[in-house]
């Protein structure tokens, strides 16, 4: 992620009452602002729906691909088609690269780290890799469609959640249902703005009919009461006592409203928006079962070309071809392999590590690329707390919590009896410092914090799972980070290649930490590839 994002709760700057006005006016909306997944994407829409349209043949050609991850076996599956025959050199014992599920069964060692095996319930899983899937991802959509990976909705959003604060002033340490600070807020801020307009305070001109229906607008954003235009609550807040049959409930008890000034010095208006960032939709996919099936309806068709345990060393070409050398890590043995192009699919955190005959300009664009340290931990509970007595059925608690970030409910086993919440989303800093805790002292960090939102969290943990990709010995980091000077320095360089060899993954796209972003880059590769071959 980049560091400039993460700002869940930001300052309000000083401004103009009417600036305040207008600001304060597109506050409210329908979503919880994510602003700490934006970068996964980083804004930007997948542009390609479809594979590009290649004629010709690449029959009796060899393309050599290193690393089985979602882009390295794009490039395979739609080389293959043209006749190309295709290698992949893949150093895990499993396809897929960064597109993991954690289920039981599954195990991981991190570099310098404990060996970690997953020890949740059959049926339970986190996906400790990618998580979700924009409806904007076509190209991540076409394979699904494609290979008919069953897809079902994730909740990104859900106003039911919670927010929970310690820097929120009158409101620090009190959780609070996001409902009820949207709620309060654009009611508020819409009575604030509709006596501005009503007064003829606003230096705007207005005619008479503009202002009626600004002030009918207004009236029904905010549910403001009377010819005075209060905000007096709305039921979408919530209730103190629900409504139910018979004269007790009865119609329920309405909840208060939140005082303003106090909603304007907790800053907690700040956490939401008037509409979700693009990628940042209020529902969103994952597969059934988990991310990693996508990972697994590549290698269904591509997995006989999967040459695995096979770890690069050398990369050398000349003018004829490529040929890398590799390690078995199984046996230790050492082997070399050639080929007419090879696609480099793995991370360049990975590839500045490997021997190459790259120029002094290639080898410094591939070392300029930072990667974010990220971390991940799930969190088996013997009972659906969440559900059974917070009424939360997935989406997300945001909370500037040190080191937890987001904690996400899971989308899926809905009423079952026990289930994985995602406790601890984390970047940068905070990614790092938990990283060099234990595996339990992990877990522990994670509860200690969940327990302040959740009474129920520590009498109901029963088992955990986390990864700090930063130290996975094949990624050594969740995602490539761009800066606007890096981008304009090695980008188009490590886009064009060098020689016979050309790379593609998540890094070489705007959609960088998205599967779209490794499968376009894919796309836009073999495009270049045969190009060059039908030369």
């Amino acid at each position: 992620m980049n560091s400039k994002t993460v700002k869940s709760f930001k300052s309000f700057s000083s401004f103009t009452r009417r600036d305040f006005l207008y600001r304060a006016a597109a506050v409210g909306g329908t979503g919880l602002l994510l602003n700490t997944m934006n970068a996964w994407g980083m804004g930007m829409d997948s542009t390609a729906s479809a594979p590009p349209a290649l004629s010709g043949s690449g029959k009796g050609k060899k393309v050599l691909i290193l690393g089985a991850g979602l882009a390295g076996m794009t490039a395979a599956y739609e080389l293959g088609k043209l006749g190309y025959h295709c290698q992949i050199l893949e150093a895990r014992a499993f396809a897929g690269g960064r597109c993991q599920t954690a289920r039981k069964g599954f195990s991981l060692t991190e570099l310098g780290g404990e060996k970690q095996t997953c020890d949740f319930d059959d049926g339970q899983y986190i996906n400790h890799g990618p998580w979700r899937i924009p409806l904007h991802h076509q190209s991540t959509l076409h394979y699904t469609r494609l290979f008919e990976v069953p897809l079902e909705v994730m909740v990104n959003d859900n106003d039911h959640a919670f927010v929970y604060s310690e820097n929120a002033g009158p409101y620090a340490g009190k959780r609070m249902r996001v409902a009820e600070i949207k709620a309060d807020m654009r009611g508020h801020v819409s009575e604030l703005l509709a006596k501005s307009v009503k007064n003829k305070q606003l230096d705007q001109e207005l005619t008479a009919d503009d202002q009626r229906l600004l002030l009918d607008y207004l009236a029904h954003e905010g549910q403001l009461a009377g010819a005075d235009l209060q905000y007096k609550g709305r039921s979408g807040r919530g209730f103190t006592v629900n409504p139910g049959a018979g004269l007790s409930p009865g119609p329920g008890t309405p909840s208060d409203p939140l005082g303003f000034k106090d909603l304007l010095a907790s800053k907690l208006g700040n956490v939401y928006s008037a509409v979700q960032d693009f990628p940042m939709q209020n529902t969103m996919f994952q597969p059934v079962g988990g991310m990693d099936a996508i990972a697994k309806a590549f290698e269904k068709r591509v997995g006989k070309n999967i040459r695995y345990r096979a770890e690069v060393q050398t990369i050398r070409q000349n003018d004829k071809g490529v040929t890398v050398t590799y390690k078995d890590t199984g046996s230790g043995k050492v082997a070399s392999i050639g080929a007419d192009y090879c696609l480099v699919a793995m991370p360049l955190s990975v590839l500045r590590q490997i021997d190459t005959d790259f120029s002094d300009k290639f080898k410094k664009a591939v070392a300029t690329v930072a990667y974010a340290p990220v971390g991940k931990i799930g969190l088996q509970m013997k009972r659906r707390f969440w559900e059974e007595d917070e009424h939360l059925y997935g989406g997300h608690i945001l909370t500037d919590l040190k080191g937890i970030n987001t904690i996400s409910m899971p989308s899926y086993g809905w009423q079952k009896k026990k289930g994985v919440l995602l406790g601890y989303y984390q970047y940068q800093t905070a990614a790092i410092e938990t990283s060099a805790l234990s595996l339990k002292e992990r877990a522990a960090f994670a509860l200690e914090a969940g327990q302040k939102i959740f009474p129920q969290y520590t009498e109901n943990f029963e088992t955990a799972f986390s990864v700090a990709w930063h130290r996975v010995q094949y990624n050594l980091g969740g995602w490539a980070e761009w800066t606007e000077k890096t981008r304009a320095a090695a980008y188009p360089i490590l886009l064009e290649g060098e020689g016979r060899v050309l790379l593609a993954g998540e890094h070489l796209s705007y959609l960088t930490g998205w599967q779209a972003g490794a499968i376009e880059s894919a796309w836009q590769q073999i495009a270049r590839i045969h190009e060059r071959a039908s030369a």
